[in-house]
């Protein structure tokens, strides 16, 4: 047995926020759609992944300081040695103490039949039968793990947007949260830059650039970020703007669109619009939403030029 003062060294432990999801289901119920959705909100998702290889990746991760601490994985259990390996997994998650959940994808059998004469391919155990005798016996292969699982989603009557916000809600919780926004400064001056869902123009309050002890300032200090931010208008256009961008990002959550990206400008980008930039992202993270900023401009050689 490994110990901390012996010559072996003690087995390390998960970080606490670790944990592992294994996503399976049925064949055309959606799988490779949740793993896309769930790549995209952060976790490390690897396709097609057999049990028995889980255990090892597992260790790999929680041994070598790796800085993932949520791992996805397609399982697919369509053969019956993979349940004795998948004991064997879930045991070993249980005595490192690793967090886990199994989310089941479903649908009817009508819909499955419809899904894949769409796409023209045989089922997976058909060989040979009638496709309904393939999807029968995966159902009963697969029905003691859709009963273990923790959460199941029936994507018989879901879109690939619904089945990606459901998968939202199930894993981090409905809401504003959901959407991640990033907010960048830039200069008109240089263009407007081709990658922003909104632009804010912030050119009609006063410009830093003209009072001598700010010019060689930028919004990031406070003098520059205070003077801005008293300015006539610019505490008004915060709050409208950031009930504006509310009212579109409860939109978007709807439509399956959770990356935001705004574009906030003057002039040459130093002053005025990373000021702005700042005090709008704290007001949105004060509704909840995660919010990152950079500055497009700064650190040009020409700033001085913002005039």
């Amino acid at each position: 047995m490994a110990t901390e003062t012996g010559t072996e060294t003690a087995t390390p432990r998960p970080a606490n926020d670790f944990e592992v999801l294994l996503i399976t289901g049925m064949s055309g119920a959606g799988r490779s759609r949740a793993a896309d959705a769930i790549e995209d909100i952060g976790w490390y998702v690897v396709d097609n992944l057999p049990p028995n290889m889980l255990v090892p990746l597992v260790d790999m991760m929680t041994s070598s300081g790796s800085k993932v601490h949520k791992l996805a994985t397609v399982i697919d259990v369509r053969t019956q040695g993979y349940f004795d390996d998948l004991s064997s997994v879930f045991n070993h998650l249980d005595d490192l103490g690793v967090k886990y959940r199994i989310l089941f994808l479903d649908a009817s059998d009508s819909e499955l039949i419809k899904r894949y004469e769409s796409v023209r391919r045989p089922h997976p155990l058909q060989r040979g039968r009638r496709l309904i005798d393939g999807i029968k016996e995966e159902r009963e292969l697969l029905a003691t793990l859709r009963n273990r699982a923790d959460v199941v989603i029936d994507t018989t009557d879901m879109s690939v947007h619904q089945l990606s916000t459901k998968l939202y809600d199930s894993l981090l919780g409905s809401g504003p949260s959901t959407v991640t926004v990033h907010i960048f400064s830039f200069g008109f001056k240089y263009g407007i830059p081709l990658d922003a869902d909104f632009v804010a123009d912030v050119r009609f309050l006063p410009n830093p650039y003209w009072v001598p002890e700010l010019r060689d300032m930028t919004g990031m200090d406070k003098p520059v970020s205070d003077y801005v931010l008293s300015s006539q208008g610019a505490s008004e256009f915060l709050d409208a703007y950031t009930q504006a961008i509310m009212t579109a990002i409860d939109g978007y959550c709807r439509e399956d669109k959770h990356y935001v990206t705004i574009a906030v400008g003057c002039t040459g980008g130093q002053h005025r619009s990373v000021a702005m930039s700042e005090a709008l992202a704290e007001r949105l993270r004060a509704h909840g939403l995660t919010v990152s900023v950079s500055a497009r401009e700064l650190g040009r050689k020409d700033r001085h030029q913002d005039k």
